[in-house]
């Protein structure tokens, strides 16, 4: 079935531009499974660029902080996207920084963006050294302002 979902049933997509392509998949990935399943699948669709960087900057940011709104509202966190509201870790993105969408203006649903919540999810658990629920709130490329994560961390990070 996974091959029927990236290339169709008739392999056409292997021939696809990255908008038809990533469009066609999605729907193959809708019209196959439920929302928690598509969001599962994509999550492990993540590319991983840039990690190391940003896995130091999130673990120096947990160590000059002593809880979540240290963490969120410092300086440098709100540089890179964070920041912390009641006690609740948030990350922007006022861009797209998904290649493969470099030449979409918009998408019909978020299935595709859920890959950057399973980045995120890699991201947090490292840094916080616990298990950690990413929520896509908004997307850029589904007409909002910009690209939004609620970062749920499941334990303990600041003992």
């Amino acid at each position: 079935m996974s091959l029927e979902i990236v290339y169709g049933k008739d392999e056409t997509a292997r021939t696809e531009d990255n908008p038809t392509w990533v469009k066609s998949t999605m729907k193959r990935l809708e019209n196959h499974f439920d929302n928690l399943t598509i969001k599962q699948i994509r999550m492990y669709c993540q590319c991983g660029y840039g990690m190391d960087e940003k896995l130091e900057l999130v673990k120096g940011l947990v160590e000059s902080s002593s809880n979540m709104e240290e963490f969120g509202n410092s300086d440098k966190a709100k540089a890179a996207g964070l920041y912390s509201e009641k006690g609740e870790l948030y990350l922007q993105v006022h861009f797209c920084p998904c290649p493969m969408l470099a030449d979409m203006d918009r998408l019909d649903t978020n299935t595709w963006c859920q890959c950057t919540t399973g980045y995120s999810k890699v991201l947090f658990e490292k840094a916080f050294e616990c298990k950690v629920d990413v929520e896509l709130l908004k997307s850029i490329k589904m007409g909002d302002e910009k690209c939004l994560m609620k970062i749920i961390p499941q334990g303990t990070i600041w003992k």
